[in-house]
């Protein structure tokens, strides 16, 4: 696909039912405000449009957000990516099924001689109807997924720019009765006010129709055929988001302006909700999904037919869409086991994954018939919302987790435009629900809000019992398959406190293990010593079992100082693709505690800070992380520096220092280096961090604490480690958004120091610290 291909896909994805659905609706939130919320809309889009321009370029594969959270954010982030994702594609199915129900049904009417308010047999009314020619539409569609047939990439563009032409008509008639009319500026500011429902209205109006711009999704899930995807995704991202927030901007104008409150236009808005309206954003709320198709038939020739005809290609196009990215959303995850294997099953004849489109169609259709239209939109809303959050702090995370990617466009001033975007977004949600409870503006039941928080919210409660319940149990299966054991030597243990330690070097391995030893005794836990046997990615797993004899000998040498030391040790070889993947699939599988790893010098390709292999585990790694850079010939610890400026990470050093101390008899001296023209309250502080920190320590430590002066930080400590055997220095905040590990300051005193330096990184996932705050309540 060109350039202008991908681009009219997004275009179509963009102005889909959602502008004849929901613009009624909108209107009637935010008044003649909605054009200022469609155009602030496009601005806090925006935001989420770089995310995926710059990812689309990098990752152009089917897959989108789904693949790029799973990637870049630990479990269960992956897992509610995909959850939520189906769900917001399903959700936005049953909006274009009820949408299609209601112009179909108006079609109908406006061709025979059936009023609004037809009756049959008591019970089979418009509502019935409604529902019931949505749930036929999505039968159909399901069955068309089912056979393999879709919308083509040409029919669509069609079907595209009939809709932009049908809506330029629109706008251009809208216009011209609009201006027409003498007094019309009265219908935008005084009638009774440009916002009637002030900022809650013009941001709820933001929030309901923000599903707009899930057109991002569909042009990046294109990006395997697209020619030139690098250059052309975030092209046609922002060239689809400059056509279609003027598009809405000038419809809403139009059909506030240019429609009137007649006798005529009232009957067709019953029943009202509360007051017969007296404004035409007022008339356009009552009116609904059916706002700007009546309108048009005020100042348009022809103009219900030609927007019906409009509306309903545009939600049979989203529908087939839809229909088919939810399911492929629900076989993916049965393909990873996140959900249920019978998701990912083929159908024989049709080669379709038959299973996970009826299951769709059943969540389809559901959603359809149980909920209000505008509860509908603001479920998908909010789905689509937190999806947006969640690639937003992906970008974040990918550009430190993967600094070598291709990119071929990078989002400038890192990292606030994605931070910018995720503020705004969950800014929308409340508002949107808070919104759609307005009754005092005269529009609606007052609890479609509530409708679509209680329906996430169940929603969400379900997919946790579904991860907890059946997906982490596969996800473990899995990193077992991926990095399998094939040598496994276990000495027994009761205790819930394990130590991971990757060796390779043989030189190495007795520094490694003497600091894994204090650890672990210190805990009473026990040592997990692992050795990865890596394959090329397109050699199968099962060939790197011939070269698991030469691996052992490192194996036994670091089982048999541990077994010498008495601690539990076990010992187990891996074969993987990659050795940092296979450390963090042993992390996960294991629930390890802390992970142990040597590092040597800085390494010569200039995209890693600590090398290949150590890089991701410190950024990915679900527990403490401990660095250790490898000395030749180090001495017996006497002596421990422990560098502080307070802090979790700096805590977990003094934990380490701690456990090294009670092994070996070793004193410790905590220092803090504050300025030389420091004040008397910044020295008064420092100080009294230091005593906090010593008096963590135990009673039967030899500990002391002091506070130097220093013009540089760095200087100043790695000059004192030449006084000391062992320094421990924690993590610092630096390396939250820039290509850094630990912070700049502790990765350069590690590199300059003068003696053994471990660095520490604290894991501050909110399951460890439970685990360790259970832990420590045992102990006590």
């Amino acid at each position: 696909m060109s350039l202008f291909d991908i681009t009219f896909i997004g275009v179509g994805a963009m102005i889909g039912a959602g502008v004849f659905a929901l613009t009624g609706f909108a209107a009637g939130i935010a008044g003649p405000a909605l054009v200022l919320a469609f155009a602030l809309n496009g601005f806090v889009a925006l935001f989420t449009a770089v995310s995926y321009a710059e990812l689309g370029a990098a990752f152009p594969e089917a897959g989108g957000g789904y693949l790029w959270v799973k990637e870049a954010l630990v479990d269960p982030n992956g897992f509610f990516a995909g959850w939520m994702s189906w769900f917001a594609h399903a959700v936005a199915a049953s909006l274009y099924a009820v949408t299609f129900g209601a112009f179909l049904l108006e079609f109908i009417i406006y061709g025979t001689s059936l009023s609004h308010g037809f009756t049959f047999f008591g019970v089979i009314t418009p509502g019935v109807v409604d529902k019931l020619l949505a749930v036929l539409l999505v039968v159909a569609f399901t069955y068309i997924n089912f056979m393999g047939a879709e919308e083509t990439g040409k029919a669509g563009i069609v079907v595209t720019v009939i809709k932009v032409v049908i809506l330029a008509v629109f706008v251009v008639f809208g216009f011209r009765a609009t201006l027409a009319n003498p007094t019309w500026p009265q219908k935008f500011l005084t009638n009774p006010s440009f916002a009637p429902a002030g900022a809650i209205g013009i941001i709820g109006a933001m929030g309901f129709t923000y599903i707009a711009f899930e057109g991002y999704e569909i042009i990046v899930q294109s990006g395997e055929e697209v020619v030139d995807p690098g250059e052309n995704i975030p092209k046609a991202v922002f060239y689809s988001l400059a056509i279609v927030v003027p598009i809405y901007v000038l419809v809403a104008f139009a059909a506030i302006g240019g429609i009137d409150v007649t006798a005529e236009a009232l009957e067709l808005a019953q029943p009202f909700a509360g007051a017969p309206p007296e404004y035409t954003w007022q008339l356009l709320g009552e009116m609904g999904e059916l706002g700007i198709i009546r309108a048009a038939g005020q100042f348009v020739p022809y103009g219900i037919p030609l927007l019906l005809v409009a509306g309903l290609t545009a939600t049979m196009s989203a529908l087939n869409a839809t229909i088919y990215s939810s399911s492929r959303v629900s076989f993916a995850m049965g393909r990873d086991r996140s959900l249920p294997g019978f998701f990912d099953r083929i159908h024989q004849g049709t080669r379709t994954p038959h299973w996970a489109i009826f299951l769709s169609a059943v969540l389809i259709s559901g959603m359809a018939v149980l909920l209000p239209i505008e509860a509908v939109a603001a479920s998908a809303d909010i789905m689509f919302i937190l999806l947006f959050v969640q690639v937003n702090w992906t970008l974040i995370r990918m550009r430190q987790t993967h600094p070598d990617l291709p990119r071929t466009y990078t989002v400038p001033y890192m990292p606030w435009p994605p931070l910018i975007g995720i503020g705004l977004q969950l800014l929308l949600t409340p508002f949107l629900i808070r919104a759609l409870g307005l009754e005092a503006i005269g529009v609606g039941s007052g609890n479609h809000g509530l409708v679509a928080l209680v329906t996430t919210a169940l929603w969400m409660g379900l997919g946790l019992t579904v991860y907890f319940g059946y997906s982490k149990q596969k996800e473990t299966e899995k990193l077992e398959r991926d990095s399998p054991a094939v040598v496994s030597e276990r000495t027994p243990a009761e205790t819930d406190y394990r130590v991971l330690v990757p060796v390779a070097n043989p030189d190495t391995v007795e520094q490694l293990m003497r600091t894994a030893i204090d650890v672990a005794r210190e805990n009473d836990g026990e040592i997990q010593v692992m050795n990865v046997v890596t394959v090329p990615q397109q050699t199968p797993l099962s060939e790197g079992r011939q070269f698991v004899d030469e691996e052992r000998v490192v194996l036994d040498r670091a089982m048999a100082i541990g077994a010498d030391a008495d601690v539990p040790t076990s010992g187990t070889i891996r074969i993987g693709h990659d050795v940092s993947q296979a450390i963090l699939n042993t992390i996960d599988h294991l629930d390890v505690d802390v992970v142990l790893m040597g590092w040597r010098s800085r390494p010569r390709r200039r995209d890693f800070v600590l090398g290949s292999n150590v890089d991701p585990v410190v950024t990915r790694a679900r527990c403490d992380v401990l660095v250790e850079r490898i000395e030749s010939g180090s001495q017996p610890v006497e002596s421990i520096l422990v560098p502080t400026a307070g802090g979790p990470h700096a805590d977990l050093a003094a934990e380490v220092a701690q456990a090294v101390a009670h092994a070996t008899g070793a004193s410790i001296r905590v220092l803090h280096v504050v300025d030389p023209s420091a004040t008397s309250a910044a020295r008064d502080d420092a100080r009294e961090m230091i005593d906090e920190t010593v008096g963590e320590f135990d009673e039967t430590v030899p500990v002391d604490g002091v506070v130097v002066e220093g013009d540089d930080v760095v200087g100043t400590i790695v000059e004192k480690t030449a006084e000391y055997d062992l320094t421990l220095i924690g993590a610092t905040r630096e390396g939250l958004f820039q290509q850094l590990l630990f912070g700049a300051l502790p990765e350069t005193v590690a590199e300059r120091a003068q003696s053994t330096v471990i660095m520490t990184k604290r894991n501050l996932g909110i399951g460890t610290r439970v685990k360790r705050w259970f832990r420590r309540r045992n102990q006590h």
